[in-house]
């Protein structure tokens, strides 16, 4: 009979792959299969995640490295340092010719910065509206279509803010080592902790998992060697909270581009020996998230 509704107690169920408990994230079926070493960057929202990959980039390319990276926050912001500007989004160019990516050109959305260090910026939906996923997987198509992964040796995407939901926990599915970036505070670690636990929940299905953290903006690292211990994952690197650092996003430049004072050069000797130890290969991290309350009951001075 016409306009019957099947009762959902008998409804079947529509197969998807398990993606983590309880997970509803999107699938992506463009997977970034290249041979090239792949980086996310995570982090609470104004950590410092665009400074650090944009210097963590330059960083690879000293040691000899072809190295593009991808900005995936709707501010567009992440290469800036990089190029000197805001560059087109892949959604704004993709949008300019109607979503005909075969119009496009590589240099219509692909740009040069810093010694070399090829810069791509995803962009994102208006806000409220959309998916971070999709814009991600129409970039990730965009870069192979072109063939402009082939002879890359780094990708490092950054990611914005400590979103982790399907759209934003994207990146995970392409990246090799996710690295999490971490204030020696309450509120950052807290945002690790969620980000962790993502990375578990996709490490279920992808090959991504925790290479550590970049303890960023520092002077001590107490609660990040707590949680540390806690959690499983392990320091990478420290950078110290230095003026200089604040400057060089002023002046629309990298770390590498300042005044070789003894501070700046120190920090760029760091950034350089945490290039060359993620191109050496990091032993995926065996890392269990805290329940909330655990991490309210970890932290704090005694």
């Amino acid at each position: 009979m016409s306009g019957l509704v099947t009762p959902l107690a008998i409804r079947k169920p529509v197969p998807r792959p398990p993606d983590g408990e309880g997970s509803v994230q999107v699938m992506i079926d463009s997977k970034l299969d290249v041979s090239a070493k792949v980086f996310a960057v995570y982090g609470k929202g104004g950590i410092g995640k665009s400074t650090t990959s944009s210097n963590l980039s330059v960083a690879f390319s000293k040691i000899g490295k072809r190295v593009l990276q991808i900005g995936c926050d709707p501010k567009h912001d992440s290469t800036f340092t990089l190029t000197k500007s805001l560059i087109p989004t892949v959604i704004d160019v993709l949008e300019g010719v109607n979503f005909h990516s075969e119009e496009l050109r590589p240099e219509d959305f692909v740009f040069e910065g810093y010694n070399g260090v090829m810069c791509v910026e995803a962009g994102g939906p208006p806000a409220g509206t959309g998916c971070g996923g999709y814009v991600v997987g129409q970039t990730v198509k965009l870069l192979k279509e072109h063939h402009l992964l082939d002879e890359t040796d780094v990708v490092i995407f950054d990611v914005l803010g400590d979103v982790v939901c399907g759209g934003f926990a994207a990146p995970l599915q392409h990246a090799e080592r996710a690295i999490i970036v971490a204030a020696n505070d309450f509120d950052s670690i807290f945002a690790m902790n969620r980000i962790v636990a993502a990375i578990k929940a996709k490490s279920k299905n992808y090959d991504v998992r925790v290479a550590g953290v970049i303890a960023n903006r520092s002077a001590d690292t107490d609660q990040i060697e707590r949680f540390n211990n806690a959690a499983g994952t392990k320091t990478l690197a420290r950078l110290p909270d230095l003026d200089v650092i604040r400057r060089s996003r002023l002046k629309k430049a990298t770390l590498f581009e300042m005044e070789p004072t003894p501070e700046v050069l120190a920090v760029q000797r760091e950034y350089i020996r945490l290039a060359q130890l993620l191109w050496d290969g990091t032993e995926p991290l065996d890392v269990g998230p805290l329940k909330d309350r655990e991490i309210f009951d970890l932290l704090g001075f005694d």
